[in-house]
């Protein structure tokens, strides 16, 4: 599904220079190399503020910790995505109120968002899915008419394109008050272990985020906050720096692929191509078929047997999930989510692929008998 070791042989000596860099000043923690990246991905985003931290899951607990919410508070997010994004929600004693996704887009569905708002709702996490952008203006018109916190879940989609109907343009993360991503391995940026980051153009904001991802501290040894430990280290930051130079070579590549995937695919009956908004660009951190006719498991027990990987990202939507029943969620709300789960499978998609790859992948499927 994803190839990361002929990714780093491709790069191999500026990754390597970066890693003996941070041995040598054996600086492993809070180093220069973190300072620098998180300036740098401020940058490329064209944000004021990048905290980095241990991972995307504690970039979302950290978003959330640094809104001074209450025990009971409720907090609105796609049914259909990884599990992190409502974890943290319940692990913080709030409530995870879901909502439906769009049947097409898989993309959270802005019109059920209004009806599930009560007089207990803090903020809303819009899932910027598999690579594309949720619909950020209308997300952020019922933030500002209900005086809600809007936390971008960014981990599939760092580096897309949100366009604003008045032709502006911002990066996936930027729209709302906290933007969060994961750096784990097989993201669009990723790392070689784990890492995260929040940002936000909001000083203070930004200023809580860091104190609480170092134990609530303020300065050494005087906590202002409850704070957790969650840091990116600076071998990670350091290897993240020469990724991030690359980062719009990977996306173009992965674009690439996913049109000659579209090209190729598009006339077969029995599946549907991933389909685009037209307020974002895509950057495909999955490329993600809607498999029609009950046949998505033979399917992929096909390709498995012609060495073609395929996964189901995801199978089981989170108000369905044996953790979550304590919430009450009704399984007749979620009709879309509930199909796309039965009817979803991921190719494989990664900036390595080969065309005699994407061939073979391509022909396999077209020789597939219902």
């Amino acid at each position: 599904m994803v190839d990361l070791y002929t990714q780093y042989m491709n790069i191999k000596p500026e990754i390597d220079n970066a890693i003996q860099s941070v041995i040598k000043k054996a600086s492993f923690v809070k180093g220069q190399e973190v300072t620098s990246f998180e300036k740098e991905l401020a940058a490329y985003l064209s944000v004021n503020y990048v905290v980095s931290c241990g991972n995307g899951t504690d970039a979302i607990q950290l978003a959330l910790m640094s809104l001074n919410l209450k025990p009971g508070d409720e907090i609105i997010t796609s049914t259909f995505t990884f599990i992190a994004t409502a974890e943290v929600i319940a692990l913080l004693g709030l409530k995870p109120v879901l909502v439906d996704v769009e049947p097409d887009t898989f993309l959270i569905n802005t019109e059920q968002i209004k009806s599930k708002i009560t007089s207990r709702t803090k903020a809303i996490i819009p899932v910027h899915l598999f690579g594309q952008c949720a619909a950020m203006e209308a997300i952020m018109q019922i933030a500002n008419e209900y005086k809600l916190f809007v936390i971008e879940d960014v981990a599939q989609a760092l580096g897309s394109e949100y366009y604003f109907a008045d032709g502006k343009t911002a990066k996936a993360g930027t729209v709302g008050h906290i933007g969060c991503t994961s750096f784990f391995p097989s993201k669009n940026l990723g790392c070689y272990g784990d890492g995260g980051a929040c940002y936000t153009n909001d000083e203070t904001l930004a200023k809580k985020i860091r104190s609480i991802a170092n134990h609530g501290m303020t300065q050494r040894y005087y906590h202002h906050y409850i704070g957790i430990n969650s840091r990116l280290d600076s071998i990670q930051a350091a290897i993240l720096s020469i990724k991030l130079h690359h980062l719009e070579e990977y996306h173009r590549k992965r674009q690439e692929a996913a049109t000659y995937y579209d090209k190729e695919l598009s006339k077969i009956s029995w599946l549907k191509i991933p389909t685009r908004v037209s307020w974002s660009n895509h950057i495909f951190h999955q490329y993600s078929l809607l498999i029609k006719e009950n046949i998505r498991d033979a399917v992929k027990e096909y390709l498995l047997l012609h060495n073609i990987p395929s996964i189901v990202y995801y199978p089981v939507p989170i108000h369905k999930q044996e953790a979550y029943q304590i919430y009450g969620f009704k399984d007749d709300e979620y009709p879309h989510a509930n199909y796309i789960a039965e009817h979803i499978l991921s190719l494989p998609m990664h900036t390595e692929l080969t065309m005699e790859q994407l061939q073979y992948i391509v022909q396999t499927i077209k020789e597939f008998k219902i």
